[in-house]
Parts: structure tokens; C-alpha cells; sequence
């Protein structure tokens, strides 16, 4: 049985306390813990038990932190995973987070896809919404489900070749060939883009 030889103030966080035992330091837990759970000077310790103390305080820390980085706005579960990892959590302690902001709505990677969708609808196609979606690591099954039901982007095509062509000669066969690729870029499919390229030329005639 170990003891411990000092409880100290973290510098950068007094909520936190640095924990040493048998002159070494140990771990770090947040001071509610040390109070909640006795721990002081002289106290007899195992290095199992301070382990199940800090893994449940690093739990409830993770958490918070967590949460605070989704005020701001809805973030798939890897981004939010990748987050708590680079602050230097276990991936157990990742886990139980997810877990926790999954039960309370926070992290809902098909509610992610439909706001970002909705959102980019009027500026960007289906395949760039999907990629982009992806990049962020949006589960596939999630992205095609909330796809499906997405428009096909025929006036929304429309709309932004009107708005890449304004002031150009429409005319011009190398003007109508950079919009067409234009709209591709945009993320939309051939198709899309020759229709919409279709209904500028009969709203001209």
C-alpha cells in the first residue's frame, strides 16, 4: 500500500490538483474528486484505485470540454473525437463522452448531414455537399440517406450559372464552356449542368 505525500494546486487549473505518492508524482484529478473521496496527506492509496478515480474525473472533465466545443455548432463525431484526443484523453474516456453526447443529442452525425446540406443547398451540388460531408467524416450511410431526399439542384443550377454569367457574353461558345465546368465544380452532376445551361438558353429566346 502506497501513501500520499502531497496534494498540489495545478497552475494552470485550480480546479485540478496534482496528486503524489511515495514522493512521485502520480496523476492529476479535479480537486471535487480529492475532496469527494477523502484523499489528503497520509492517506493509504493504490495505484488501481487512483487509476478508477482519475479515469471517472477525467470522464466528467472530457465531457465538459466537449460540450463547450459544440456550443459554438453541430460537429460530426469524428471531429469531436479528434478534439478530445488532441487535449490527450484515452480513447475510453472518448468513448464514454460520445456515448453520453449521443444520449443527450449533442453529437448526431445524420442531423449533422441534414444541417450542412440544408445550408450549403443554395451554394453548392449534391456530389460537393457529399464530399465535403465525407472530408468531415460523416458516415457514408449517413450521407446518402440525408441525399436522398435532396434536390437535384435544377434551379439551384440555374440560379448560380446566371449569377457566374452575369455580364458575360452568353453568346460565346468559351463562355458557355467555362460556366458548364463552372457548375461541375459546384458539385453538380452532366446532367444538371447541360439542363441548366438548356433553360438559360430557352429563358433568352
Amino acid at each position: 500500500m502506497s501513501q500520499i505525500t502531497a496534494i498540489r494546486p495545478q497552475v494552470k487549473d485550480k480546479t485540478r490538483c496534482n496528486i503524489e505518492v511515495d514522493g512521485r508524482f502520480c496523476c492529476g484529478l479535479k480537486l471535487e474528486t480529492v475532496v469527494k473521496n477523502g484523499l489528503k496527506v497520509g492517506s493509504s492509496v493504490t495505484e488501481e484505485g487512483l487509476s478508477k478515480l482519475q479515469l471517472e474525473s477525467e470522464k466528467q472533465t472530457a465531457l465538459d470540454k466537449a460540450l463547450t466545443h459544440l456550443t459554438a455548432s453541430m460537429k460530426p463525431e469524428r471531429e469531436v473525437r479528434a478534439y478530445l484526443a488532441g487535449k490527450g484523453y484515452l480513447p475510453e474516456v472518448c468513448d464514454h463522452v460520445i456515448e453520453k453526447l449521443k444520449s443527450y443529442g449533442y453529437v448526431d452525425d445524420f442531423a449533422y448531414a441534414k444541417a450542412y446540406a440544408e445550408g450549403a443547398s443554395g451554394k453548392k451540388g449534391p456530389r460537393l455537399i457529399a464530399l465535403e460531408l465525407k472530408k468531415k467524416g460523416v458516415p457514408e450511410q449517413a450521407i446518402e440517406a440525408v441525399l436522398s431526399d435532396f434536390p437535384e439542384g435544377g434551379e439551384t443550377a440555374l440560379a448560380l450559372l446566371r449569377k457566374y454569367l452575369r455580364g458575360k457574353d452568353v453568346t460565346d461558345p468559351k463562355v458557355l464552356r467555362k460556366a458548364y465546368a463552372h457548375l461541375l465544380s459546384k458539385g453538380f452532376d452532366y446532367d444538371a449542368a447541360r439542363e441548366a445551361l438548356s433553360a438559360l438558353a430557352s429563358d433568352d429566346d
